[in-house]
């Protein structure tokens, strides 16, 4: 599996677990951080922990483990990385207090409407 369908397969299990705001961000051209950001929003604390399982059981399912989880103790932000792909799932106020979609505008926005 490509790093691009890593991040697409991440946005449709999220949209499948109705996270909201979900955006991918390709950053390979601008950070050695990884290929893609995914970013979504989860309406409440225990959404948020509903949606990172989910992502993280059903990609386990398909052989695929995270390098690293952070943020399980918290409830507002917790993050999946999957190496080229890392993943980020916040509560609403989280998500505009980090800001990460100003942070990362100068990545490429991925088309997203297959998951409509």
């Amino acid at each position: 599996m490509t790093s691009l369908e890593l991040a697409k397969r991440a946005g449709q299990i999220l949209h499948n677990k109705k996270a909201a705001e979900l955006k991918i961000i390709k950053i390979e051209d601008i950070s050695s951080l990884g290929d893609y950001f995914v970013l979504a929003t989860g309406t409440s604390n225990t959404h948020v922990h509903a949606l990172s399982d989910e992502l993280e059981f059903q990609l386990k399912q398909e052989g695929i483990y995270p390098h690293h989880v952070e943020g399980h103790r918290s409830n507002s932000w917790i993050l999946l990385d999957y190496g080229p792909v890392v993943v980020h799932v916040f509560t609403p106020e989280s998500r505009e207090f980090y800001d990460l979609d100003r942070l990362w505008q100068d990545g490429d926005p991925v088309d997203i409407s297959f998951l409509e």
